[in-house]
């Protein structure tokens, strides 16, 4: 191990993403058919509403569409084409780079996100958190907090 291991910005702990703190930007991946109609996405659909200005964004693979929500943002990575594609880590990575590019641009420090990408979507995880760690790693002052969804026994 080299001195990579120091730039690791991204933090797991157990619970709802739904509760971070308020100061947390969130962010999830979409398809950019926008449809939302499965896994962690549906929550983030009803919580936030906005579908139609998410649209109206008309971001392809690779970007990032936007919601405002308070003083926070809720970054829809879109990482694929149609709900049922599989994404790349390519296309996942492109996409998380635009994200830092908003968030540089407009003060947000902090993110909270669930394992983006290795639900429904079958990426694996340590792959997207090496991609994480070097996206973010690199800009002093990041935080990256990883929500693991623990079932209600």
């Amino acid at each position: 191990m080299s001195s990579s291991a120091s730039s690791d910005c991204v933090r797991e702990l157990d619970g709802d993403l739904f509760a971070a703190p308020k100061d947390h930007s969130l962010a999830h991946c979409v398809a950019s058919d926008l449809k939302m109609g499965a896994g962690i996405a549906v929550r983030f659909k009803q919580l936030f509403k906005g579908v139609d200005e998410l649209r109206a964004q008309n971001v392809g693979v690779g970007g990032v569409a936007v919601l405002k929500d308070g003083g926070r943002f809720v970054y829809y990575l879109i990482t694929k084409e149609g709900s049922y594609d599989k994404p790349t880590y390519g296309d996942l990575t492109r996409s998380l780079e635009a994200m830092r590019k908003h968030m540089l641009e407009n003060g947000a420090k902090k993110l909270a996100i669930p394992r983006i990408g290795c639900g429904i979507d079958g990426l694996e995880w340590p792959k997207v958190k090496g991609i994480l760690n070097t996206t973010f790693g690199t800009e002093d002052g990041f935080e990256v907090v990883v929500y693991n969804f623990v079932p209600k026994k």
